[in-house]
């Protein structure tokens, strides 16, 4: 046998380094390292600047409430707008938008313009291009690379976000104590825009479609009701809100930790902070063979007991000897469990909805965080940090255990792979795009004493309808014939019921067959496809 040409080896590679054989990839990785890099940094100095022009404690803290809240205003919109506009330009935009932000706050600095309340709004703005730029981003990673080397590629992931975590807050740090503040956001703008001219290089694909493109409000609509349909990515988003609810207490109370360690300082914080990140690459490389003898749901329920017990060991630490390595064990816990989720996220979901679901993830992941970080900040006003990070742990096993029957892993695994096996309907008289509602009813004939079977299939059908759009679901039978059965949905309009069949996956044709097994007779369904006819308020 001949041996197999370096990039289908590259291919079918699935350890930790596989993906960044794609130059694609590769590109864009090194894009969201510096990315990530451009937000800690902002974050340090925007923060740090704050303390310089107002001594309000409260006036510190709305600064990372700034840069957090768009997640929450914008996450769903974020993903729907990734969604239905290409997502190449899409990306650079966010881009471009975050060095506009970073340039007209460097110029209020040197201009002696800046004051607290322009400060948290360039800050909010800022935040704006990040909430944009994760679903994006989220959503082309499983365009870039195979299905066996998504895990990969998303650990990879987390190691930019955690070398990241290190080296923007060190080079932020140099700046504004050798030359100044406002350098750290000029640094930010050029580093931005680099960013953004190299995705410029990659010359995405972008699918024909001879429909028109999703409106807005209805792409949000559609999204929100996907992920409300999807048991799978129920399971996720409940499990990325109890892990970060729980995790977050370590990052919220570690400058606490580094102030109360013997000597503690800044540089106490930071190494603390760097050996999370430290522990969270290491794990990257690991998780591989993890993987292996592992399920998510294994990695997920274990890495959450891993990095509880570490949490802990760190509040009870008496100094940085103990502290460090259960930093480091905490940041390899974290990346384990938040990557097991991420690809559960990824796989749930197919390709014309996925910013949206991953934007719905984000949500759940900063909501589970904000939470987190009241809770048991308030828990740590009252009494310590060690018996905080005790409650937090303590609380976050016991909800695991509370839910562990919602797996993101449980059962067969959906195909989403698109498909074009089925045709979109050709309408025998003029209908214009926007004319509906449109009412689809399918008449089947079935054997009575299979009627329960039926009902389980068709149960799923609703799901798969709804998933897809549907505005409702019905089955129904008739009173007099116990053999036949009507289903009817409805869909918005009639570009959204042909939108429907750019949007059939692998699952769906499953699911069909599935459903038509069960019907008799030599001839298939009847299906019938009905349009709302507008009718005018007439006088009495």
């Amino acid at each position: 046998m001949g041996e197999t040409p370096p990039e289908e080896a590259a291919a079918e590679s699935t350890a930790a380094w596989a993906p960044l054989a794609d130059p694609v990839f590769r590109m864009l990785w090194v894009v969201w390292i510096a990315a990530n890099t451009c937000m800690w940094m902002n974050d340090v100095a925007a923060a740090w600047l704050m303390t310089t022009l107002v001594a309000s404690p409260v006036m510190v803290a709305l600064v990372q409430t700034a840069s957090t809240m768009p997640v929450f205003l914008l996450g769903l919109p974020s993903g729907a707008l990734a969604d239905i506009l290409d997502r190449r330009r899409y990306f650079v935009a966010t881009q471009f938008w975050v060095a506009g932000t970073a340039s007209i706050l460097s110029l209020a600095i040197i201009s002696d313009a800046i004051n607290p309340t322009l400060l948290l709004l360039l800050t909010f703005l800022n935040g704006i291009g990040l909430a944009m730029r994760w679903p994006v981003y989220s959503a082309i990673v499983p365009e870039l690379v195979s299905r066996a080397q998504l895990p990969a590629a998303l650990a990879l992931n987390g190691v930019a976000t955690n070398a990241s975590r290190i080296i923007g807050p060190v080079v932020a740090g140099a700046l504004i104590a050798g030359i100044g503040t406002e350098y750290v956001f000029v640094l930010n703008a050029v580093l931005s825009v680099i960013a953004g001219f190299l995705i410029l290089r990659w010359k995405s694909r972008q699918k024909p479609s001879a429909l028109p493109g999703e409106r807005f409000l209805g792409a949000i609509r559609v999204g929100a009701q996907y992920v409300r349909q999807s048991s799978r990515m129920r399971a996720v988003l409940l499990r990325v809100t109890i892990f970060f609810a729980q995790s977050t207490a370590l990052i919220a109370l570690l400058p606490l930790v580094a102030r109360d360690m013997p000597g503690g300082s800044a540089g106490t914080f930071t190494l603390l902070l760097a050996s999370l990140g430290f522990g969270a690459i290491l794990s990257a490389f690991v998780l591989p063979h993890l993987r292996q003898s592992w399920t998510r749901d294994d990695l997920v329920r274990v890495g959450s007991w891993v990095q509880a017990v570490a949490m802990v060991a760190v509040g009870y630490a008496p100094n940085l000897y103990v502290a460090v390595p259960m930093m480091v064990v905490s940041g390899a816990a974290w990346l384990t469990v938040a990557n097991s989720i991420a690809i559960a996220a990824q796989l749930a979901l197919p390709d014309w909805v996925r910013a949206r679901g991953m934007s719905t993830y984000q949500v759940a992941l900063m909501g589970g965080s904000g939470l987190g970080a009241a809770v048991w900040g308030q828990v740590a006003a009252v009494s310590n940090v060690s018996t905080s990070f005790l409650a937090a742990a303590l609380a976050g096993t016991a909800a695991s255990w509370l839910t562990r029957r919602y797996l993101i892993e449980g059962g067969p695994e959906e195909d989403l792979t698109p498909s074009q096996s089925w045709k979109a309907p050709v309408a025998g008289t003029q209908i214009g795009p926007d004319d509906g509602p449109v009412l689809t009813t399918i008449e089947y004939r079935i054997d009575p004493a299979r009627a329960e079977e039926f009902r389980r299939v068709m149960q799923e059908s609703r799901r798969s309808r709804l998933r897809q759009g549907a505005l409702s679901w019905e089955l129904f039978r008739d009173a007099n014939d116990p053999g036949r059965y009507l289903e009817y949905f409805v869909d918005e309009s009639w570009v959204e019921h042909l939108r429907r069949f750019d949007r059939v996956t692998a699952s769906d044709v499953t699911l069909r067959a599935r459903r038509l097994a069960f019907h008799l007779g030599p001839e298939p369904p009847v299906v019938t496809r009905c349009i709302a006819e507008p009718l005018g308020r007439q006088a009495l």
